[in-house]
Order: structure tokens, then sequence, then C-alpha cells
């Protein structure tokens, strides 16, 4: 079995279609080491109790520079707006080493694909909207099709991937108005999109990054947590908060750089105990300290390509 000792990304080769394992993570001695030793304290600026404050401080290149003070468990963090950009853009070269190959995880061949693979994934696994949507996309392969569909037949293909009911309609009203509006094909533009049933920003980004290559942020509940843990943001809201990334990540590195978060929020950063003890975002994380910070337990957390997909194995 590879060292459990490392945190270094291999470069193999593989995608959801092929079915080869990618390999996200192997662990090493040398990248351990630095996980492991304790951030640098950073001088706050007045006091804190668990709340960002804010301290005006001085001119930068005729603008004004804010200067945040964050306290998190076993640490503090303070720096300029300018420092922020320049951690959140290394966090995003650092993911982009870590997960080279990151993809969109649902499994389509068009725009139409998509947009229905994205509207079954609310409240549902990637894993198994893709158990579900072959034999919808083999009945229903364009827009009349679901425009003209026995609302029980439809309800029966989808129900593994919860509230089918109110998903079905969405499906039917959403082949009705591409036939009436745009001719049966998905338009391409964020203020289309959002008109559409099922569309708000989240899908209508994904649905840009990804089949359009239109640059788009996905602020699903990874990114919502991530972003959080990074102090990326102090909002909630997930219109907020794409605009808030958005000002800090170079627009061309969007949709990738929403696969890089995404993948890492699965795979490490979890939502109840994310992997701090191994995880090679350390030095750069606020947040660092409040998972596991034993690096034999905390390897353990990490899941395996294996464990996203088990049908891969064998």
């Amino acid at each position: 079995m590879r060292s459990m000792m490392s945190m270094k990304a291999i470069r193999s080769t593989g995608n959801s279609k092929t079915k080869n394992p990618i390999i996200v993570v192997s662990l090493c001695p040398n990248k351990l080491t630095d996980v492991m030793k304790p951030p640098a304290a950073k001088t706050t600026t007045g006091k804190t109790s668990g709340k960002t404050t804010g301290k005006m401080t001085g001119k930068m290149t005729g603008k004004t520079s804010v200067k945040t003070s964050v306290k998190t468990t076993g640490r503090e963090w303070t720096e300029t707006s300018i420092a922020l950009t320049r951690r959140a853009r290394r966090i995003n070269r650092e993911l982009a080493e870590l997960y080279p190959h990151a993809h969109c995880e649902l499994d389509f061949s068009n725009a139409l694909e998509l947009s229905v693979a994205t509207i079954l994934s609310a409240q549902c696994t990637d894993k198994k909207v893709n158990e579900v949507t072959p034999a919808v996309f083999a009945k229903y392969r364009n827009a009349a099709d679901y425009a003209g569909a026995v609302r029980e037949e439809l309800e029966d293909m989808i129900h593994a991937t919860g509230f089918f009911r109110a998903k079905s309609n969405t499906l039917i009203k959403l082949g009705q108005q591409l036939l009436e509006r745009y001719d049966g094909e998905v338009p391409s533009t964020l203020n289309q999109l959002v008109t559409l049933p099922g569309f708000g920003r989240k899908t209508a980004n994904v649905v840009l990054g990804n089949a359009f290559d239109v640059p788009g942020i996905t602020v699903d509940t990874h990114m919502l947590r991530l972003t959080s843990r990074w102090k990326w943001t102090e909002n909630t809201d997930p219109v907020k908060v794409e605009f808030d990334v958005a000002a800090l990540i170079p627009r061309k590195d969007w949709t990738l750089m929403s696969h890089r978060v995404i993948w890492h929020g699965r795979r490490m950063c979890h939502a109840r105990k994310p992997a701090c003890g191994v995880c090679p975002l350390a030095k750069l994380c606020p947040s660092y300290g409040i998972g596991e910070m034993n690096p034999i337990a905390a390897a353990k957390l990490v899941k395996s390509p294996s464990q996203m997909h088990p049908e891969w194995v064998g």
C-alpha cells in the first residue's frame, strides 16, 4: 500500500467517462512535514471574539486598504485586502496542482442533458444522478420530449433522486419553455438561463461553464463552506459569495476553480471533520485546526478515488 505520509498530487489520466481512476492524493513525508508545522502566528489589530473586525490602514496605490483581523480555533489571522487576493489566488494554484483532473462530476453530452442532470442533483449526490440519467437521456432526447412527457413515467424514472414530483414538474415546464422561447435550444447567457424553470444562478453557471465554456462560479454547499473557512468572504448569501469570489479570482479560472473547490470539499475539507492534519493548504487557511490534526487519523478521513467512485475498482 502506498505510504500514508504525503499530500503530493499524482497526475494520472482518467475521467468520469473512461472510468479510469484519478489518483487525487498520496501521502509523502516531505509534504507532511510542512503540513504538521503550525503556521507562524500573526499580529492582530484590536480585539477579536470569533468575529471579523475591520481597520482602515493607510493608502495603497491610491486606494484604501482594509486590514481584517479574524480569530479562529488555535490561530489568529490578519491581512489586507491585497493580501487576501494574493492568498486566494495562491490557494487556487495549490488546488490546481492537487486536483489536476478536476471536472464536472455529472455525466452529460450536451447543454440540455447537463441542465437536466443539474436540476436532478438538488438534494441528491452526483453519483446517484449519474445512475439515473442514462435511462432518462435515452428516453427524453430533446426539449419536445420533456415537454410532452407523461408525468407518471418521468416521476418513476427519476424517483431515486428525491423530490421526484417537483423535479418532474420542473423538467416538463423547462421543455415547454425551451420550445416556446428558444426553439428547443438551451440559451447560452446568464440572463436568459435564470428565467427558465429550475434555473438559479448556480445551475446557470454550471451550464455556462461546462456546456458553453463561459466562465462561471458555482456556489454550492462546498463553495459556501470552504470560502467561509478560507475567509474569502464574510457573506453567506450565495449571490454575494459569488461576487466576492469573482473579485478575488481571475475570470478565466472561475469554472475550474469551482470544480477544484468542490473536489476539495468532497475529498478532504469535510463539513463535520476536515482533515486538517494532512491538508496541503494548512499554511494558507485561517481555519486550520478546526478538524482532525493527527496526521494518521486525518489521512483516514481523506476520500480516495475508490471511495468516491466504487465502480472504478476492479
